[in-house]
Formats: C-alpha cells, sequence, structure tokens
C-alpha cells in the first residue's frame, strides 16, 4: 500500500473538529480539505461528477490502496468498491463531517489502513452542493447542531433522494452517469432522521423487503445485520432498523418498515442487485455524537466488506446473471410489496418515557419525550411485505420514437436498447389506462397520477427511432421498475405520461344530440351499454356532456390511442427475430 512520509507534520484538524465539533465547513471549505488530501497521499485522488445547475462542481474522491482511479484496473486487483454518499441532503452533512474524519485518520494518520485491502472507496461529501450552499442556522428546525447547515433540496427546490428513478435534476443525471460505471458491490448514504425521540443515535436501513435479490437479502440479514448490531454495541452505539411509527411521534402504537421505493436511494440500488446501507443519525442527539455514530458505523461496515469481499461479489455476480436470463421471466416478477398490517413481532425498543396529551392550543395530540427517563418498550414491529403487484415481463419492451424523454432516461440508468431503423408493424401487448386519480398537488414538481390497468394486445406501427429494450439484461428490474405502469415509482406513476390521459377531441351537443337518438334507435347493443354506463356512473347522467360524451365514444370518431399506454411489451420469440432485422444497438 502507497503512503507517503512526513505528511503527519501538517494541520490537519478538519474544520468540525476546531470548531469544538459544533460547526461544519461549507463547499468551498470542504472542497479544499479533499483536495489537500488528495495533493498528500498517493492512494487518494478526486475527479468530479459534473456540474450543478449554478454552476458548481460535484466532487467525488477515489481511496484505492494502489492509487488506481477505474473500476475496471481496481476490479483486476479483486477488490470490492464502496460508494459513501453525504449531503444528498445537506441539512444532515453528519457524514461529510464523519468522512472528512475518518478519511484523514486513513490517509495521513495510516489508521485503518487495513479496510483498503479489500475495499476501494468512492467519496461524495457533498451531493446536493447547490443545497449545500443555501447555508444557514434556521434550516432544520427540529435538529440539535451544527450551528449552520445547508438545504434539504437542490437550488430547484427538488428533493434528490427523490429522485434516483425519475432523474428529473441534473445532479441526478450526472449521478447515475457515475453509478453506471462504478456500480458498486455496495453503497451507503448518510441521513439525519426526524420523528419521535428515543435512545438510539443511529438507526439503519437495509433492502432485506423483498425488491433485493434473495442471495444479497439473505447476506444482509444473516452476515452484515447481526455484525454490524453487535460491533456497534460494542462500540457503545447500539442501534436499531430505521423505523416509523403507526401513529406519527407515537413508538407505543407500534413500529412498521418496509420496501424503499426506486426514487430513494437504498430502493433504487436494490433495483440493480446492489446492496445499500441508509444511516439515519438521531437529530435530538448533539452534532459530535452523531458524528462519532456515523464514523464507527462505517469503520465497521468497511471491516465486514472487507472481509466478505469475495462473498460478495459473488453473491453480485449471481444475481446479475439470474436477473438477464430467461428463468427471470418465467416467474412472476412483484412490482410492488407493502407491509402486513396484521403480522407482526414483538421487540424491545430503547426509548424515553412519554406523555400524550391534547394540546389546548391546537387541540391535537401534544407528545411530551421526557429524556431523562430511559425506558425498554415491547412493541409490535410490522416487518412483514407481502407482494401489491407483480407481472410476468416480457422478451422486450418497445418505447415509440417521439417518446424522447423516456428513451434518454432510461439510457441514464445503463440500460441497453435497440433502435428501429425503419416503420415497422409489431403485435404488441400493452395497457389501457382506468379508474385513474390524479393528485391534486405536485410532488417533486410532477403531478403524480395512480390507475387501474387492463391488458391490451394489438399490432401497431412503431416509427424509427423507436427504442427496443430487451430483458435479458442485468437492468431488466430498473427496466420494469420504469416501464411497467404498476411498480411503485413507475414513469406512468411519476407523470411521463400524462398527456395520454387528456381528451383532445371533442364533439358539439347540438350535434350528438341527434347523433345519440339515431345510435339509440338503430343499435341495440348500444341502448344495453347504455343502461349498463347510467348503472355504473350515476353522478355523470346528471350532465349532458357526460352522457355525450360516452355516445361519442362509441362513434368511429373517438380517438382510439385514448388511454391507451404507448408502450408495448412482446413476448413472442418470432417478433423479436423480426425486430432484430430492422434495428441496431443505440450508442
Amino acid at each position: 500500500m502507497i503512503f507517503s512520509a512526513g505528511l503527519s507534520a501538517q494541520d490537519w484538524t478538519t474544520d468540525y473538529e476546531k470548531s469544538e465539533f459544533k460547526k461544519t465547513p461549507g463547499y468551498d471549505e470542504t472542497i479544499d480539505f479533499c483536495n489537500r488530501l488528495c495533493a498528500a497521499s498517493p492512494i487518494a485522488s478526486m475527479t468530479n461528477l459534473g456540474q450543478s445547475p449554478q454552476g458548481r462542481a460535484i466532487p467525488m474522491m477515489i481511496i484505492d490502496r494502489d492509487g488506481l482511479t477505474s473500476p475496471e484496473a481496481i476490479r483486476a486487483k479483486g477488490r470490492v468498491i464502496m460508494l459513501i454518499q453525504a449531503c444528498i441532503h445537506p441539512g444532515e452533512p453528519d457524514g461529510k463531517d464523519a468522512m472528512l474524519v475518518l478519511l484523514r485518520d486513513m490517509l495521513i494518520h495510516r489508521k485503518h489502513k487495513d479496510l483498503l485491502e479489500n475495499v476501494s472507496i468512492l467519496f461524495i461529501p457533498i451531493l446536493n452542493v447547490d443545497g449545500h450552499e443555501r447555508f444557514g442556522p434556521y434550516n432544520r428546525i427540529n435538529q440539535n447542531g451544527p450551528d449552520e447547515m445547508g438545504w434539504r433540496t437542490n437550488a430547484t427546490n427538488l428533493n434528490l433522494n427523490r429522485d434516483f428513478l425519475k432523474a428529473d435534476a441534473p445532479e441526478m443525471k450526472h449521478w447515475l452517469g457515475m453509478f453506471s460505471k462504478w456500480l458498486p458491490e455496495f453503497f451507503v448514504d448518510i441521513h439525519t432522521t426526524d420523528g419521535a425521540d428515543f435512545q438510539y443515535a443511529l438507526t439503519y436501513d437495509t433492502e432485506v423487503y423483498g425488491t433485493l435479490e434473495s442471495g444479497i437479502t439473505r447476506w444482509l440479514k444473516n452476515i452484515y445485520e447481526p455484525r454490524i448490531t453487535s460491533k456497534m454495541k460494542e462500540s457503545g452505539f447500539p442501534i436499531f432498523p430505521y423505523v416509523q411509527f403507526r401513529n406519527w411521534h407515537d413508538p407505543r402504537s407500534g413500529l412498521r418498515t418496509g420496501a424503499a421505493p426506486p426514487m430513494i436511494s437504498q430502493g433504487y440500488a436494490a433495483l440493480q442487485n446492489r446492496p445499500a446501507l441508509l444511516i439515519e443519525t438521531h437529530m435530538l442527539k448533539d452534532y459530535k455524537t452523531r458524528v462519532d455514530a456515523t464514523i464507527q458505523m462505517l469503520v465497521h461496515t468497511l471491516f465486514i466488506v472487507n472481509h466478505q469481499a469475495e462473498s460478495l461479489k459473488t453473491l453480485i455476480d449471481m444475481a446479475d446473471k439470474s436477473t438477464a436470463s430467461p428463468a427471470f421471466r418465467k416467474q412472476e416478477y412483484i412490482l410492488k410489496w407493502v407491509t402486513s398490517q396484521t403480522d407482526s413481532t414483538m421487540v424491545d425498543f430503547e426509548g424515553f418515557d412519554y406523555k400524550n396529551i391534547k394540546s389546548d392550543l391546537t387541540g391535537g395530540d401534544w407528545f411530551i419525550y421526557d429524556n431523562t427517563k430511559p425506558v425498554t418498550m415491547k412493541l409490535p414491529f410490522f416487518n412483514k411485505t407481502i407482494p401489491a403487484s407483480g407481472t410476468m415481463l416480457p422478451e422486450a419492451y418497445i418505447v415509440p420514437a417521439e417518446w424522447t424523454e423516456v428513451i434518454s432516461r432510461l439510457k441514464l440508468h445503463g440500460i441497453k436498447m435497440d433502435l428501429l431503423t425503419q416503420p415497422t408493424e409489431v403485435k404488441v401487448k400493452s395497457y389501457k389506462f382506468r379508474d385513474f386519480d390524479f393528485r391534486k398537488t405536485p410532488n417533486e414538481g410532477r403531478h403524480m397520477v395512480t390507475t387501474e390497468v387492463d391488458v391490451i394486445e394489438e399490432t401497431r406501427v412503431f416509427p424509427a427511432g423507436s427504442a427496443i429494450i430487451h430483458t435479458n439484461q442485468r437492468t431488466a428490474k430498473v427496466i420494469a421498475g420504469i416501464l411497467e405502469p404498476m411498480a411503485a415509482g413507475s414513469f406512468v406513476e411519476w407523470g411521463f405520461f400524462n398527456a395520454v390521459f387528456e381528451q383532445k377531441e371533442y364533439s358539439e351537443t347540438y350535434v350528438m344530440e341527434t347523433m345519440a337518438r339515431e345510435m339509440l334507435d338503430k343499435d341495440p347493443e348500444v341502448r344495453k351499454a347504455f343502461e349498463a354506463y347510467k348503472l355504473k356512473n350515476p353522478d355523470s347522467v346528471k350532465s349532458q356532456w357526460d352522457i355525450l360524451n360516452w355516445f361519442y365514444s362509441q362513434t368511429p370518431y373517438w380517438d382510439k390511442n385514448f388511454l391507451k399506454y404507448p408502450v408495448g411489451r412482446i413476448y413472442e420469440t418470432a417478433v423479436i427475430n423480426q425486430l432484430r432485422k430492422v434495428s441496431l444497438p443505440s450508442q
């Protein structure tokens, strides 16, 4: 392992330490310290993921025991890659200061150097660089330090930890390019939690609730979690899985957890067949306690992964091959998991005594915690997940060329595709939307929709440039997560296809009043269908427009593409072979 001599003579005290653990450095000071570490140590280097909307570089450090700087070179040495990310929410900077201390100790003071034996580290000190510089003392009302911190969202008010799958933010587009290139074997995302008061300085989450491949899930449950729990307890920081309370702020109501959606870090990593660790320090603990707990969690995680590197590589390789195999498409793929509301396990939870009184100001529940009275509560823990929706994945999806934004987002995720070179008639299965409902307020700048679907089958003409996405690739789960409408956080749910829900041609009432009577007189089936419509839609029969629009929908003038999902699903091998003759790989 390469180290330079005489480095410890310089002042390597971090700004966090200089402030007696009360402050976190700004962007310039953070990047300056990272650059100094890289200039001083031959095993560390700096790169940038790209630029933020406000023009700041998004830095990333690479730490490898031989000073290697590419995933190919590092993996050729047999090492695994761990991505550690801080300040996706810059108001929660614990991970940034923890890693600056830890890397200083590793690179300058040569502590923990054995942790780099089989692991190389990627460290993003500040992912949300623009939000980080919205710096101030009033950004986290519930949080006990540091004195000042950044803001939760980026400059356009997007929460990057809701953006992993949809990738609206430029910062996330840059991140996905990095992730597709490096494909780290282990991912750590560091946060600070809100919620009730309890004893734990740190809670954590790993994706063990259904979405992650079974072999890696067992490794997390049977190897990683028991070992990290034991080591953290030995270090003086007992930990507990990250939970929500069945009634907000009320631990005695019971604990619940479940599968993370792919819009957030650990849920997204699971679709990529990669284990991830979410660290959530507790906002009411003082800043030093939170940073110290984070350092210990990182050291012990590096120790475990270092000793489990070969097993982890094997499990991930098996998962990638399994996802790309024909057998994967011969079993139902679960698109969405939900937590059972009836199946629970009793657990010990280290909380504080509290009382709930009715507020004389608001009339609501007012929870008052007494952190001088620690208590061990025996609580029901609802952590069993059950499938909510599933499907048999097709051999391929085909996205019409005109849906350019969807095609470009698919590429960001490392998904391979072919493009049609000429207009082609293709037999596909698809969906037709019904019983849909739009969220009344925007979420992350988008109007989300929930919908039910009916399966349809038809022949469509797809123009040149349409994208054929074969599912025999390791990203099949990401593909399904994006393109299956009923998947958690699908592009349909996020509103990429909202225009499909809009009726664009209409009839005039004075025309349809005549036509409707003619249709009823001439066609008994129309009369029968109209009677069924009235029974099913009692409110609509009070509206002239609704009634006549229904009759319009029974005419040849009706838009046959209305409410049809544009994306096709291809199951027949013969169709796949046909498409291979008229398509080329996308560059």
